[in-house]
């Protein structure tokens, strides 16, 4: 995830962005195939000093100036250097370079979200008939079985992956508008422009250019957010059930204590927790900027792109982590029914439709095909 949202993956996605644009032109026929050629050829990270690209970043508030100009001197050919970034803005190369960038972030941490559901799945059916206590508001109520609870969460953390995977599929568009979203310079093939730029990309065309419309942006940062959560409450289950006094699991690989050598910590739920709560803020400051100005936003439109890359990263260490809370993790079988004993005292045993419950749960899942969006 450090390489998927480090500095250098930005450039190169803006240098993807720039070389799809020239490509697009030649569809088109905008730019002639030898130039849209020479300028893709030129769009590589090894060839730009990202230093240069941030102290442009600075003095203009956007990256792109200067990314576009090191671009133009590096096809040396003034006549190529005109088409590059052909009608185009800097807010078109760093909304279609997030989406790009997201993609590639949910890619990496994918293998981690599928491997929290499969652990979640296995407990579920190895524990499907497991009595134990259900507890509300912290307190003993009535008796489930763990499955039943695993199912749970396996239900919630695999539906908020799904909706993150539609989303992702279905919503992340190229962005295309010019100056003030009419492709001004394109003339008459400003539609078909955008439509060839966003097919290079393996992105959606969305209907119009969106800068000042932000749903797209703010719908990735509340999936991410929904998604973080409902694997923050499989940590916080693994905190609370194996603290001292309840003890019915145990993490694979507990961490220790500086001061106290008898402590065994559920180290990497409470990391992942650590991870999930710094999520809320920002996914806030993302929607607080949705309300931008006309046709380009002073301000909150610039504060998205480290916020979004800061949940890409918040994603995937929730995810390692509480990857690491549930794999191997070592069911107390016997204390979990010593505490249901105690709590019926002798009455019948009974859990209701838990395990029918855990069942439904697992039909829409299995180990060998990963979630079902």
């Amino acid at each position: 995830m450090d390489a998927a949202t480090s500095d250098t993956a930005w450039l190169q996605a803006m240098l993807d962005v720039e070389s799809a644009l020239a490509r697009a032109g030649a569809a088109v026929g905008l730019i002639p195939p030898d130039a849209a050629d020479l300028i893709a050829s030129a769009c590589q990270a090894q060839l730009v000093e990202i230093g240069d690209i941030a102290h442009g970043w600075a003095a203009q508030a956007t990256p792109v100036i200067a990314l576009v100009d090191r671009i133009r001197l590096l096809v040396e050919d003034e006549q190529v250097a005109r088409y590059v970034h052909l009608a185009a803005t800097s807010q078109d190369v760093l909304d279609t370079a997030t989406a790009l960038v997201a993609r590639n972030a949910f890619d990496v941490a994918a293998a981690d979200l599928v491997a929290v559901i499969a652990s979640l799945a296995e407990l579920a059916r190895a524990h499907r008939d497991t009595p134990q206590v259900g507890r509300t508001l912290l307190q003993q109520g009535a008796v489930t079985t763990f499955g039943a609870s695993c199912a749970a969460r396996l239900t919630a953390v695999n539906e908020a992956l799904g909706a993150l995977a539609l989303l992702l599929r279905e919503r992340l568009a190229a962005q295309l508008g010019g100056a003030v979203g009419t492709l001004a310079p394109a003339g008459d093939r400003g539609v078909d422009l955008a439509r060839e730029f966003a097919q290079e990309l393996g992105l959606n065309e969305p209907v119009t250019p969106w800068h000042t419309t932000r749903g797209r942006v703010a719908e990735l940062a509340a999936a991410i957010g929904v998604l973080c959560g409902e694997l923050a409450g499989v940590a916080q289950d693994v905190v609370l059930l194996s603290a001292t006094e309840i003890g019915e699991v145990h993490v694979a690989a507990p961490g220790g204590s500086s001061a106290m050598p008898h402590k065994q910590n559920p180290a990497s739920a409470v990391l992942a927790l650590a991870c999930a709560h710094r999520v809320p803020g920002l996914v806030s400051t993302v929607l607080a900027g949705m309300p931008q100005e006309l046709q380009r936003s002073a301000g909150r439109w610039q504060a998205e792109w480290a916020t979004l890359n800061e949940l890409l990263r918040l994603l995937a260490g929730v995810a390692r982590h509480t990857r690491a809370s549930v794999e191997g993790l070592d069911v107390d079988v016997d204390r979990m029914r010593a505490h249901v004993d105690q709590l019926l005292a002798g009455a019948t045993l009974d859990v209701g439709s838990a395990p029918a419950f855990v069942d439904r749960a697992l039909a829409r899942f299995t180990v060998s095909e990963g979630p079902t969006p």
